[in-house]
């Protein structure tokens, strides 16, 4: 059941080949005229874990979670990183970071079974507790996130008996229970999310949340109850093996969606797709590519990262353009900027010029 996703877990979970991280991003395309320049500035970690999941606190808070077990912490802007890796984690899969401060924080390890796991931390990483370990080897785990107030939550799992799973926290992420899958649309057979930056799953206001998927079908489910009951939307991005809808983010009730086919990396023809509440969601033009994460800058700001490169909206995800060629997975933007992060301990904070 699990052949083709573990081949794609396996294939996200290693870094493409490139040289070791530089203190400047690539070279970039001119930005249009009259428009701030946006750059990469790298605040890289000593390490050669593939860093796709991510959080942002603030502009000097970040949490990072890699490919081998790794889970590292600034509290100065990037300048430094602490190793907070959990205890007996090498050789998991960290996908996806939820912070709610320096001090609490959640990881999503993905994988199949036991190895889909979420640790929490309430000392800045000095400890963690197994807050959520999978029984069910038919599970596989991709997404966290969590509303406002960091105390209600939902973690995804990719279908189960012809469904999406879900789990849901009350308690900031210390406990999660299994929600009923009766109010979950089925899925379609070969459909799946994809564990790629830790944003297939997304929150929105107090209630609402939203789920991406790709395989056969590139879908958007949307909840309004916490994750109780759900309703699906066909998405614009097309449907691949290897494709579908990576990510998606919501500001002040607009969403936006981005993906494309991991293994046709330059085609961003399609992938991209905006909404107003996500009931009914619209082609947003072209990307410079497939790209595996996105997320609002400001209320009209989006930025989105891939393997080749990363694109902006300045009109609400309605088109886009491409300021950097740097190799990244996942994006996180908060008050006074935005972080990225990628292959071999990248980390880069977002600069207009």
């Amino acid at each position: 059941m699990r052949t083709l996703l573990g081949i794609l877990a396996a294939a996200l979970a290693v870094p493409l080949a490139s040289a070791a991280p530089s203190t400047a991003a690539p070279s970039s395309p001119a930005p249009p005229a009259g428009r701030a320049v946006l750059t990469w500035e790298h605040v890289d970690v000593s390490t050669d874990q593939q860093l796709r999941g991510l959080d942002g606190v603030n502009d000097r808070t970040a949490w990072v979670g890699g490919s081998e077990g790794g889970v590292w912490r600034t509290t100065d802007g990037g300048k430094t990183w602490k190793n907070v890796s959990p205890k007996g984690a090498k050789g998991l899969l960290f996908r996806d970071v939820e912070a709610a401060s320096a001090k609490v924080a959640l990881v999503l390890a993905i994988g199949e079974g036991r190895d889909s796991r979420i640790y929490r931390t309430t000392n800045g990483g000095r400890s963690w507790t197994k807050a959520f370990v999978n029984q069910d080897e038919k599970a596989f785990y991709d997404c966290m996130a969590m509303w406002p107030g960091d105390k209600n939550g939902l973690a995804m799992s990719d279908p189960v008996h012809g469904k999406f799973r879900i789990i849901a926290t009350h308690d900031g992420g210390a406990s999660w229970k299994k929600l009923s899958s009766k109010g979950m649309p089925a899925a379609e057979k070969g459909e799946f999310g994809f564990a790629a930056s830790g944003s297939c799953l997304a929150t929105a206001g107090h209630r609402d949340g939203y789920l991406a998927s790709g395989g056969t079908a590139s879908r958007i489910f949307v909840t309004r109850d916490r994750g109780r009951h759900w309703s699906v939307r066909t998405s614009t991005i097309p449907a691949a093996a290897a494709g579908g809808v990576f990510s998606i983010a919501f500001r002040s009730g607009h969403g936006i969606a981005v993906g494309g086919d991991f293994e046709a990396e330059d085609n961003g023809e399609n992938m991209a797709a905006f909404s107003r509440g996500g009931r009914t969601w619209h082609n947003a033009g072209d990307l410079s590519g497939y790209r595996s994460g996105v997320d609002w800058r400001t209320a009209h700001m989006a930025v989105a990262v891939g393997p080749n490169g990363s694109d902006v909206s300045r009109d609400g995800g309605k088109t886009w353009d491409r300021f950097s060629q740097l190799d990244l997975d996942a994006v996180q933007c908060v008050t006074g900027g935005c972080w990225g992060s990628g292959p071999e301990g990248t980390v880069v904070r977002l600069v207009r010029g």
